[in-house]
Parts: C-alpha cells; sequence; structure tokens
C-alpha cells in the first residue's frame, strides 16, 4: 500500500492482492521502519457510512465502510473520497505507471489509458 500525504490529505493506493486481502480480512496494514519506532498505516472495515481518519500511537488509521470495500473489490471502481475532520481522504485502486517506473508494478491494476 502506498501512502500519499500532502498537507491535510491522504492518499492510500492498493495493489490488486491488498485490494483482495482488504475485501477478505477487513483490515491491511503497512509501515516504514525508523529507528526509534515504525510508522504505521491501515485501513480497517467499518460499519459507518463514510471514510474517516485517525492518528494514534504512531499510526494513520483510515476507516473504510465495509459497502465501499466490497465495491472496491467485486467492481471496476477505482477508489472512493471523503474528509474526516480537516483532512481530505482518497483511496484507490494502484494502476500500472505509464511513464517508466523503475519499482515493481506486477500486482498493479492494467492501465485503462494505456491500449495495445
Amino acid at each position: 500500500m502506498k501512502i500519499r500525504i500532502k498537507d491535510n490529505s491522504i492518499r492510500l493506493r492498493l495493489t490488486q492482492t491488498e485490494v483482495s486481502e482488504l475485501g477478505e480480512k477487513g483490515m491491511i496494514t503497512s509501515f516504514t521502519e525508523f529507528v526509534d519506532r515504525p510508522f504505521m498505516y491501515s485501513i480497517e472495515a467499518t460499519g459507518e457510512t463514510e471514510l474517516s481518519a485517525s492518528f494514534i500511537e504512531n499510526r494513520i488509521v483510515v476507516t473504510m465502510p465495509k459497502t465501499m470495500i466490497d465495491e472496491l473489490v467485486t467492481t471496476d471502481r477505482v477508489g472512493f473520497d471523503g474528509q474526516s475532520g480537516m483532512v481530505k481522504l482518497l483511496v484507490e485502486k494502484d494502476f500500472v505507471c505509464i511513464d517508466n517506473s523503475v519499482e515493481d508494478q506486477s500486482d498493479n491494476y492494467p492501465n485503462p489509458n494505456l491500449k495495445c
């Protein structure tokens, strides 16, 4: 799962495996290991109707309605957006980059802008 944070916005991009895992387990977590402690970020299923986020003990937790997760898993829907207080949220599928990116993209979704 990739995270992009800019000012008051958080964008999470999920690979095919991560979307599947979120649908099956109701939660996914990633982390970055700093010297003194990890920075973690998670998406967790909720029965609520809106995306929300909190920051608890070095961990960003985005809660996502189960209905949104189900739609992300079973349809071509690209993602969902919302707002939690002042923070804008975006959770979306991660597509293969059009440019020549060096990162591993083997589990990303096919980019609809690439026509063969």
